[in-house]
């Protein structure tokens, strides 16, 4: 979205551009969920495909894969644009989260959760440069408040759902929560968000 076309009125989710900031919120509670959701479930997991020894990398991998990805999806975007990105990084997740739902082994869970990672790599940085692009430097800051304030919510959210589907429902269920949200963040933003071409280095 070019600058001449964004009505600057208000920052907020009943602005002309809530929207769109709710379904970077939104996009970025699936990242911010599935790096503490995990953690109460961890003991049904490894009851459920053994192999306890490898339940850290459930953790180190999904962590790893984001890391190592950010900066090359950061790259791209400056080519084929933010929106492009951002919707392969939650089309990714959600492959990853479908994956992991579904996993008959660690192994398959642990590949699963790369691809988690991989999607994960190019939503928190998009989330970001998206939410720069649209709203002006002294507007940014309220901005960032909202997108932070995520990650205190799923902090506290994300241990709980995990325990309680593990307890009540199945450990699956933490996965498989994300394709309902991926789908409903991608729509959203697919539908309120446009920019304008990108290409030029």
């Amino acid at each position: 979205m070019s600058e001449n076309t964004i009505s600057r009125g208000g920052v907020g989710l009943r602005s002309e551009r809530g929207p769109i900031l709710l379904s970077l919120m939104l996009a970025t509670s699936l990242v911010a969920l599935d790096s503490t959701i995990i953690a109460t479930a961890s003991t049904s997991i490894a009851k459920d495909l053994g192999h306890f020894e490898q339940l850290p990398w459930l953790f180190s991998i999904y962590v790893l894969a984001q890391a190592v990805s950010v900066p090359i999806y950061g790259r791209l975007a400056d080519f084929f644009g933010r929106k492009r990105l951002m919707m392969i990084g939650i089309g990714l997740f959600l492959l990853g989260s479908i994956l992991a739902g579904f996993a008959w082994s660690m192994p398959v869970l642990i590949a699963a959760r790369v691809v988690q990672g991989l999607g994960a790599g190019a939503v928190l940085p998009m989330s970001m440069t998206i939410a720069s692009d649209i709203y002006t430097l002294q507007e940014r800051a309220k901005t960032q408040g909202y997108l932070a304030s995520v990650w205190g919510i799923s902090a506290v959210v994300g241990p709980t759902l995990g325990g309680v589907f593990s307890e009540f429902v199945s450990w699956r269920w933490i996965f498989f929560i994300n394709i309902p949200l991926s789908l409903l963040a991608a729509w959203m933003l697919w539908r309120k968000f446009s920019e304008k071409n990108h290409g030029e280095r």
